[in-house]
């Protein structure tokens, strides 16, 4: 997630910030302000003159070794948590580690920024030039891979300091896991910022990054044509719901904090034009966790975006009571095309689904073409071998486009893992690098045995896959519904951005659908009669060239999925490439 460093700057104006932004809702308090680990941080002596190399951990990391890699948990974020079940017809890509592209971009000093590198890589980089300061990034489950860098650094560029963060700063006594000079939590922009002795309170910059790369489906690389993928907006990190199992609310204060970057809608419509002309973007991802929750800064987006006819796509997470707050024009107008949803169970406690009805709700958006990706958390307290499968069934039954399957998952750092602890539930021996949430439990569940949690877990995702089908097929039954409703809207942004999203039916998504009846017919002839149906309804809506291209490109496809099937039968995975990028590079000999 974005962001690692202690929260200094902000802690005047964030209880102010949260009570306008909701617009009268009670605030629950400021942020704790988060140190460094060490007592107090002293400033670098070269401040901004100082070398800074930022680092993601090094790969390959879809397999199992001595450093924290899994097979079971690769660098692949849908693959890894949504579609994993779905065989050729997964959705896979990777993602850049937007915390450390940020800070970059928010430093005055020469910086280089190297992203999935191999051991071999990140030793060259050190070799080849001399840094001042390593600052590291990870998760929890790469901590091994931190402790293993750490101990590079020391031998091959022992003048550096080496600066740690991001949720593996979140681990009780990580300064006695790994050599690190600095273990840093929270806002890292701001502590980099103090470090090399400049303005904490400077206005935060915003990266120009591309949501994700080297997407592929049915064994084929997506082609990557110039604004085919959205650019990443980070207008703010933390959560205020503070679900008891979220790390990324605790990371940033717990329940009812969060930071804001950017406070207003006309901030994010600046950066959002910026980003449209720079990278050729029309649809972006609002890594908010709730980006809907803060309604004015979304309504005035919206006034910004009328007023210059800007007929953007937004990708945005958001509970459902928050998504209340809106009437479904005004989410169209908005330009919300994709929902990220929290849908635990009816019987939990959470917040974010105070008197919902999902069911109704996830109906209705796919209604008027917007996409859903839902997230159920499978074993949470109330979960029996007796009731697990009727919980799994009616996460099932909201037919969401994507859905994601997570364990309950005791993580360092949430108050989930602070109250297991208290009440000795938490399992000895699991390793760090096993708790992800998509392997066993590492806790002692009161009913289901960690052995039986896994299970539970891979049914979730089969039985999502098998009633609902690819989540390709699912994407194209909404972005017809939401074509067929808005293709003669009176607003012309409405019947531009529904044109630009239905622009694949026409021909990729109908070949890709072709290819999928075909290979669906011998194990799940119910899903292969609606992918028919579906392919039949779209070249009837896109007439003869459409059912053209799908006949030509279908069997093309078809050959490819089955390639990939056999690929990933014999073990195949995918790895990221390494990327290193500079910034200021020019000033590192003045």
């Amino acid at each position: 997630m974005p962001g690692w460093g202690a929260v200094r700057a902000a802690m005047r104006w964030v209880a102010q910030t949260y009570r306008n932004i909701t617009q009268g809702r009670e605030s629950r308090g400021l942020l704790s302000e988060l140190r460094d680990s060490n007592s107090e941080m002293t400033p670098h002596p070269k401040g901004t003159r100082a070398r800074v190399l930022l680092s993601s951990v090094f790969g390959p990391y879809a397999r199992d070794d001595e450093f924290g890699s899994r097979t079971i948990n690769p660098m692949e974020l849908y693959h890894n948590q949504v579609t994993r079940e779905q065989g050729p017809f997964s959705l896979r890509m990777f993602h850049r580690s937007w915390g450390i592209l940020m800070i970059q971009r928010n430093i005055s000093a020469a910086t280089t920024v190297l992203d999935f590198p191999t051991r071999e890589a990140f030793e060259r980089e050190l070799r080849d030039n001399e840094y001042d300061v390593v600052g590291i990034s990870s998760i929890i489950v790469n901590v091994g891979k931190v402790r293993e860098m750490c101990r590079i650094v020391r031998r091959v560029a022992p003048n550096a300091a080496i600066v740690v963060g991001g949720h593996v700063a979140a681990i009780p006594g990580i300064d006695k896991l790994i050599d690190a000079d600095h273990i840093v939590r929270g806002d890292g922009i701001a502590w980099m910022r103090e470090y090399l002795g400049e303005d904490v309170n400077a206005p935060i910059e915003h990266p120009e990054i591309v949501s994700g790369f080297d997407a592929r489906t049915l064994g084929l690389k997506l082609p990557q044509r110039s604004g085919s993928t959205a650019a990443t907006i980070i207008p703010s990190v933390g959560c205020p719901m503070g679900c008891n199992f979220c790390t990324t609310s605790a990371f940033f204060g717990g329940k009812g904090r969060f930071l804001n970057f950017y406070d207003s809608g006309a901030e994010l419509f600046e950066i959002m034009s910026h980003m449209e002309a720079s990278l050729k973007v029309n649809s972006f991802f609002m890594m908010d966790e709730n980006f809907l929750l803060h309604r004015r800064r979304a309504m005035e987006l919206l006034e910004r975006m009328k007023a210059a006819g800007k007929p953007w796509a937004l990708y945005v997470f958001s509970s459902a009571n928050a998504i209340r707050q809106y009437t479904m024009r005004e989410l169209v107008e908005l330009g919300v095309s994709w929902v990220w949803m929290g849908l635990e169970s009816p019987r939990s406690s959470y917040k974010k689904l105070d008197g919902a009805d999902t069911l109704k709700l996830t109906a209705e958006l796919r209604k008027h073409g917007i996409k859903l990706l839902g997230s159920t958390i499978v074993g949470l307290e109330h979960h029996t071998p007796e009731n697990i499968r009727g919980e799994i069934e009616h996460a099932v039954a909201h037919d969401t486009d994507f859905h994601q399957f997570m364990l309950y998952t005791p993580v360092p750092g949430t108050p989930l893992f602070t109250e297991m602890t208290e009440q000795g539930r938490m399992l000895k021996g699991v390793d760090l690098a096993d708790i992800h949430g998509q392997h066993q439990f590492n806790f002692e569940h009161a009913a289901i045995p960690r052995a039986d949690s896994k299970h539970w877990l891979d049914w979730a995702f089969r039985h999502d896959f098998e009633r609902n089908g690819p989540s390709i097929y699912r994407i194209c039954r909404t972005t017809l519904e939401g074509w067929r409703r808005y293709k003669n809207d009176h607003d012309p942004r409405v019947r531009a951005r529904f044109a630009w999203e239905a622009r694949s039916l026409r021909d990729g998504y109908a070949a890709a659908l072709w290819a999928m009846e075909r290979h669906l017919r011998e194990t799940n002839e119910a899903v292969s009669q609606k992918v028919r149906s579906l392919r039949q309804e779209i070249g009837r809506e896109f007439g003869l060239a459409s059912r053209m291209v799908s006949r030509a490109l279908g069997p093309v496809l078809l050959w490819s999925a089955r390639r990939e099937e056999r690929r990933l039968a014999a073990g195949h995975t995918y790895e990221p490439r390494t990327i290193i990028e500079r910034r200021n590079w020019g000033m590192a000999d003045t």
